[in-house]
């Protein structure tokens, strides 16, 4: 399998659009099964098994909060 090029993109939402990739992301996890989403033209699966955690940095002015979603790559 291609190896895949490093990234870091941020992809700015909508409150509404970002409501809605929420909902169909807690679906997911209620359910126990993969999410699937699309970032910046690429399609993203992340398995049932991926460990979640929240991030919260504070700087000067700016606080931020990343919901944060890591997998093993095969």
């Amino acid at each position: 399998m291609k190896r895949k090029a490093a990234r870091d993109i941020e992809k700015g939402y909508t409150a509404g659009q970002m409501a809605a990739k929420l909902r169909r992301l807690a679906d997911s996890l209620e359910q126990g099964k993969a999410f699937s989403i699309q970032i910046a033209g690429e399609r993203l699966t992340i398995p049932a098994t991926a460990t979640f955690c929240i991030e919260h940095e504070r700087g000067a002015g700016v606080q931020e909060i990343e919901f944060q979603l890591r997998w093993k790559v095969k």
